[in-house]
């Protein structure tokens, strides 16, 4: 480790002021002060209201709606950070919406993911902090050092403080590939495990064709990285059911929650829906799922890993 004698600012963009504020607060700092202003022919202008000269600057943005807003206010806010002289400019992206579109698997379509990493290095970023990439290979896209954190400690301390019986139940990975993500999980709960072998034939249409592994009479911890129409979440519920669960949780990352979402919750016979404050949930939102979704905060997790990056300590020490 090394002493970083460079002050430390971190400022946010408009997607996650309050993930960003509590980040502050677990640092012991304050946000640091900018403003975005929206020109009348629809042109975005941001600006620092405090010097940046030879500081170690992070900024927080989510992609979240207004997508495209929130990743041109990103790039100007890095672009003006870089012109004001930061020593280093950290992308703090807690939801990083467009690693879903990571690979070109029809005719004439962007390799988004790569097409956005590109825009942020080009901007001037150092380095990337992100959490729970929808795929994972996305950390490849960028030539800049990324740091790509876990919720899963989040996750798993929630279930251990909140289920009786905890160790006894099945995590259930939605789909095949995200087994990975499902076994780390099951391993810091030294729960049991099983998949669900499905087949998505449209963004919106999910079709659940069995479940692997036991999950009568058990409590069922559903994990994934996120939810955005639900459409997965309502096959591998239903699925678990048949197959006789007991209690279905559900914990994601990211609680995107469009279209149909908050209504489908709402039917589904789940015990609670909980994602992180990586993307913002409004009370609107809580409401139209009938009480069901819940929210964790990854602000203490994002507050280490930048004070980590900021001291020249290794984040990986974060996840054991």
């Amino acid at each position: 480790m090394h002493t970083n004698t460079r002050p430390l600012l971190v400022f946010s963009g408009q997607s996650n002021q309050a993930l960003a504020q509590e980040i502050c607060d677990q640092l012991g700092i304050p946000l640091g002060k900018s403003e975005t202003q929206r020109f009348t022919n629809d042109n975005l202008v941001v600006r620092f209201k405090e010097s940046l000269r030879e500081a170690d600057v992070f900024i927080v943005q989510s992609f979240s709606t207004p997508v495209s807003d929130s990743i041109m206010e990103l790039l100007l806010m890095i672009d003006a950070a870089k012109s004001a002289s930061a020593a280093r400019v950290t992308a703090v992206v807690p939801y990083f919406s467009y690693a879903r579109s990571d690979k070109k698997d029809e005719p004439r379509i962007s390799i988004a993911g790569r097409l956005v990493a590109d825009l942020i290095q080009a901007a001037g970023a150092d380095r990337l902090l992100t959490m729970t990439l929808h795929s994972p290979q996305v950390h490849g896209f960028f030539k800049i050092p990324v740091d790509h954190l876990s919720a899963e400690v989040v996750l798993a301390k929630h279930f251990e403080q909140t289920v009786d019986g905890v160790h006894d139940g099945v995590v259930l990975a939605p789909d095949a590939g995200d087994i990975k993500r499902a076994s780390a999980l099951s391993r810091r709960l030294d729960s049991g495990l099983a998949f669900i072998d499905k087949r998505r034939t449209s963004d919106t249409t999910v079709n659940a064709r069995a479940l692997i592994g036991d999950v009568q009479g058990k409590k069922v911890y559903i994990v994934d990285d996120e939810i955005s129409t639900a459409g997965s979440l309502v096959e591998a519920v239903n699925l678990a059911r048949e197959n006789g669960a007991a209690e279905v949780y559900v914990a994601v990352t990211h609680g995107v929650y469009t279209g149909p979402a908050t209504d489908r919750i709402r039917d589904l016979d789940v015990v609670e829906v909980c994602s992180t404050n990586t993307v913002v949930v409004p009370e609107s939102k809580v409401e139209a799922s009938g009480g069901k979704l819940k929210t964790l905060t990854v602000a203490p997790l994002f507050a280490k890993a930048i004070r980590h990056i900021h001291t020249g300590e290794s984040v990986s020490t974060l996840f054991e």
